[in-house]
């Protein structure tokens, strides 16, 4: 009996390796070579974050500038370009908000949404590029103690209507938006469309409805909210009301040998209680594609791979690895995906937008 459980747990064990080791199909890709045309005496720093809106035009949010506030240099200025990749303008200049810049998104309506980890705020502005509405509130330079913020552990409670290094908004079908808040407060606030503070769900930890670090987030047609949670290495997914329904983890095989885009190779099982921000299948960006069907985009720092995945989760196909040419990712901090078959991705390390145009197999 001891020996047919053994067996029987061996079989279980073998059956469920062999079904992660599966193999996932490589998508054949383009990178289209300069899909941006920077005019002269005008830089991309980091690549923080890329959006697309209704005309094609491409919105990209970098780590560029050099105007401080009182306590670190400016790092954000939000950058529009035509469909054709021609530079229109820059939004925003000099903004009040901008500190160090995280992600830009464009609302059905073609607002243009940024939100910046290093003031606190998100800051909507109408398709003209003029401010119509401010969420958070930043450091005044004139108080003693302003600077960065730190990590207390337990962490500070958070504070309605004010965020701690924020980092994504999604919207549903009623205009409400889903800010997801951030480093620090680790949960995701719902505001109304008219900018009214609804409440907020989440707390630092590694439990269903705990984040460790809520740092892309997305929604689909039914309403559901899909919420990296990079730190913990897993996508959670909830309903408009915050009620945790699933998660998704992205286990796919890869080349152990496989090097990072920069540093040593990481730690693929970090210490308890470390965050999981290296480890394979670690969701840094998630986007999900227009309707009306729907997939959903993610991507990784280490091996640096774009995943495909089904809403419910299953893993479709990946694409590309860490490096510096065309082609290879530099940490994809945020996914622009207008279409199943082109995506815009924004790195850090290597200062650029990259436009993708997939060739998948016919199903």
């Amino acid at each position: 009996m001891i020996r047919s459980l053994a067996a029987a747990l061996l079989t279980g064990v073998l059956l469920s390796a062999g079904a992660l080791a599966q193999p996932v199909p490589e998508i054949p890709f383009d990178s289209v070579p300069n899909p941006l045309k920077l005019p002269p005496n005008l830089y991309l720093g980091e690549a923080s974050g890329v959006a697309v809106n209704s005309k094609g035009h491409v919105f990209v949010f970098s780590r560029g500038n050099t105007i401080g506030p009182a306590y670190a240099a400016s790092a954000a200025q939000l950058l529009e370009f035509g469909a054709d990749g021609t530079f229109l303008r820059e939004i925003g200049h000099n903004l009040y908000a901008w500190s160090f810049a995280h992600t830009v998104k464009i609302d059905r309506d073609d607002n243009i949404w940024a939100t910046d980890k290093g003031s606190d705020m998100v800051i909507k502005f109408d398709p003209d590029g003029r401010v119509v509405m401010v969420f958070g509130r930043k450091q005044e330079a004139s108080d003693e103690d302003t600077g960065p913020l730190k990590h207390p552990k337990p962490p500070l409670p958070p504070i309605d209507g004010m965020f701690r290094q924020v980092t994504d908004i999604t919207w549903d079908t009623d205009g409400n938006g889903y800010i997801s808040d951030g480093y620090i407060n680790a949960r995701v606030a719902k505001v109304s469309r008219d900018g009214e503070w609804l409440g907020s769900w989440g707390s630092p930890g590694d439990q269903p409805g705990q984040f460790n670090t809520p740092h892309s987030i997305a929604i689909d047609a039914q309403n559901d909210i899909y919420v990296a949670d990079r730190g913990n290495r897993r996508i959670q997914v909830f309903d408009t009301s915050g009620k945790f329904l699933r998660q998704i983890s992205i286990d796919v095989p890869f080349d152990p040998n496989a090097k990072p885009a920069i540093g040593n190779k990481p730690d693929q099982a970090p210490p308890f209680g470390t965050p999981k921000t290296m480890v394979a299948g670690a969701p840094w960006a998630i986007c999900i594609t227009p309707g009306p069907h729907q997939v959903m985009y993610a991507s990784d720092a280490y091996p640096g791979r774009i995943y495909k995945l089904s809403l419910d989760g299953k893993v479709l196909g990946m694409l590309g690895r860490a490096g510096k040419p065309l082609k290879q990712f530099g940490w994809i901090h945020e996914i622009a995906c207008p279409s199943e078959n082109e995506l815009y991705v924004a790195e850090l390390l290597n200062w650029r937008v990259q436009k993708l145009e997939l060739h998948p197999s016919p199903e």
